[in-house]
């Protein structure tokens, strides 16, 4: 039977190879070596081991907690990881960047490009609230979430658990001009029919809307809520929550991108340079 450590800043018991893996997850992090997705099949085979292994990997970036992103929250995505719901990861303060922005490739390994809508915490958020509750509670900002895995060749064929374990591969969360979301929109359905225009270059790649996100943003919000209270970790007032992509993500290559969005939700610009 595996030796159980503890954990410094949690109560949560790892095995040792949880704890092997978050160690190899933050190694990766800080080399920019991708690890073999081949050498850990069939480490992690819970939701529970998985999240226990995403808080260690945590724990060692010795990083504020900035916010989450949540992933899976459309039919598509998920038939991808052979999952029946969402899954979250945890984004580091410093990852969490507003527009304009620059991205350096040599602190990305194979990006990716989401366009999604980004809630603030303008207050305690609990699973309780109604959707109009979150409507109310938060400032809501466009956004280009760009998920970047530790593991080479990873999408879409990594295993959900490991996507989990590496904090559903995060990477950095561009956002644009944050506003009080009930000052935006006037009633709650009116968040399931935003549309948005992903450009690379000037060049148009692709259409997305808001109703791909668990049929509207503030379901993703809400289910987040709900599962951190569950773990006993409560969203923060402060913190940022990518809800989920309105498309398919394009690969993130070098060059100028923008997002645009309707309903007087903005816009996001950004650039990734080749060093």
């Amino acid at each position: 039977m595996e030796d159980l450590i503890m954990t410094q800043t949690t109560t949560t018991t790892l095995s040792t190879s949880e704890t092997e893996l978050a160690d190899k997850l933050f190694q990766a992090y800080q080399s920019h070596e991708p690890l073999e997705k081949s050498d850990f099949d069939g480490l992690v085979t819970t939701e529970e081991s998985a999240y226990r292994v995403q808080s260690h990997f945590t724990e060692l970036k010795q990083e504020e907690v900035g916010g989450y992103k949540v992933s899976l929250t459309s039919q598509e995505t998920q038939d991808m990881f052979d999952s029946d719901c969402p899954l979250y990861g945890t984004e580091v303060k410093s990852h969490l960047v507003q527009s304009p922005a620059t991205l350096h490739r040599g602190e990305l390994m194979e990006p990716l490009a989401e366009v999604e809508m980004m809630f603030t915490a303008k207050e305690q958020l609990t699973s309780k609230d109604s959707l109009a509750d979150l409507m109310h509670k938060t400032k809501v900002a466009p956004a280009v979430e760009v998920p970047d895995a530790r593991f080479s060749d990873w999408f879409p064929s990594l295993s959900k658990y490991l996507v989990m374990s590496d904090a559903a591969v995060s990477g950095y969360v561009v956002y644009g001009p944050e506003v009080d979301t009930d000052l935006l929109f006037e009633k709650v359905d009116d968040l399931a029919h935003v549309k948005c225009e992903l450009f690379h270059d000037g060049k148009k790649l692709k259409e997305g809307a808001s109703s791909e996100v668990l049929g509207n943003p503030l379901k993703s919000l809400h289910w987040l809520v709900e599962k951190l209270e569950e773990q006993d970790n409560p969203l923060q007032v402060g913190q940022k929550v990518s809800s989920g992509t309105f498309l398919i993500p394009e690969s993130l290559t070098n060059g100028n991108w923008k997002v645009t969005f309707d309903q007087g939700l903005g816009a996001v610009f950004f650039q990734v340079t080749g060093d």
